[in-house]
């Protein structure tokens, strides 16, 4: 994606909404300084139900708790996609959101080849993974990834973004053909678990974010059926790694227990949906500075009220999931060249 053709948004970048930065402190173009003077800053914040949103109202408290010049405000948004769409409707001027689906909004992919949108968030920190790998009932003969061609497979919830990064993983080469042969049932994530009991689903996708829980349904599914885990194979590897829209990691079971189930493996690999904290060009470099500041000087404070979220080691860990192809917000950067921690390779995105 990276390589893509130029596109018309690629124009809209710090263009749109001319006029937009009302807020003081603003306008020189720097923000650096974690507030510049200014004492009326705010963001109001899109962020999806459920872990998603609780990681959003840690981050409100600490900053409610931690800056006495940041106004932060929780906004519940329908999921991720339609946070970038809000986004672009300017009804919030920043969102959690995901790299795959930003990487779509920018080349019009997927959700966005039929309904694109005219602003791109732009990048400012990671907030969490969704680290995802499968799991397949016992009894099914499932032991590798090659085993699920044939097999009925739940890759989650239509619409979810767990779904539809790992669809367009399994998607490509070379992992292609076992994806073609697949039977992908179609649920809601309250009606899998019975259907893994019963039998009608073979193999799921299992997922949250690791060493911290599962979502809901795969911690349901690994306490009501006996499941274990299935095995990557060298073209699923290259698929994961190759696709531009996920990361990879492994994590250890026993850092990552499912509902203290044996699933037969001491490590797991899986691909990861990058969960992100964005913001529209035109949202303010100094209000964004500050929230950048208060995640970072006092991450233990967010981690106390949601251990989800991110615990970085270092300001530059606030990197980990940046892309070359998604502009990071200039208050971000300055906060990141303030801190010796911007990367060079990275692309600072035009304010309003």
């Amino acid at each position: 994606m990276a390589d893509r053709p130029t596109t018309r948004r690629e124009f809209l970048y710090g263009t749109a909404v001319a006029g937009a930065v009302g807020l003081a402190g603003c306008g020189g173009g720097g923000g650096g300084g974690g507030g510049g003077g200014s004492d009326d800053l705010s963001l109001r914040v899109g962020t999806s139900a459920g872990g998603t949103q609780d990681v959003g109202l840690a981050v409100e408290r600490a900053v409610s708790e931690e800056s006495d010049t940041l106004e932060y405000s929780t906004i519940e948004s329908p999921g991720y996609i339609g946070t970038i769409r809000r986004m672009d409707n300017d009804q919030f001027n920043a969102g959690i959101t995901d790299n795959n689906s930003l990487s779509k909004a920018m080349s019009d992919d997927g959700a966005f080849s039929e309904e694109p949108v005219d602003s791109i968030p732009q990048y400012g920190f990671y907030a969490f993974p969704y680290s995802i790998f499968v799991i397949a009932r016992d009894g099914t003969g499932i032991e590798t990834f090659d085993d699920l061609a044939g097999a009925n497979v739940y890759p989650a919830e239509p619409g979810y973004s767990t779904r539809a990064t790992t669809l367009d993983v399994w998607s490509q080469e070379p992992t292609a053909d076992v994806y073609d042969e697949m039977n992908i049932q179609n649920m809601s994530v309250d009606s899998a678990p019975g259907a893994m009991e019963e039998g009608t689903i073979d193999a799921t996708i299992a997922y949250g974010t690791p060493g911290v829980r599962y979502t809901g349904f795969v911690q349901e599914i690994a306490s009501r059926v006996d499941v274990h885990y299935v095995e990557p194979t060298d073209a699923l590897r290259e698929s994961a790694e190759s696709y531009p829209g996920a990361g990879t990691g492994t994590t250890s079971y026993e850092d990552w227990p499912i509902a203290e189930a044996d699933i037969g493996t001491d490590e797991m690999f899986h691909w990861n949906l990058e969960v992100n904290y964005t913001f529209n060009p035109e949202a303010d470099e100094d209000a964004v500075y500050e929230l950048c500041r208060v995640v970072d000087e006092h991450n233990d404070t967010v981690n106390d009220g949601e251990e989800q979220f991110n615990d970085f080691e270092s300001t530059a860990d606030m990197l980990g999931s940046a892309r070359e192809n998604i502009p990071v917000h200039a208050g971000a950067v300055q906060y990141y060249k303030d801190n010796d921690a911007w990367d060079d390779s990275l692309q600072e995105g035009e304010s309003a």
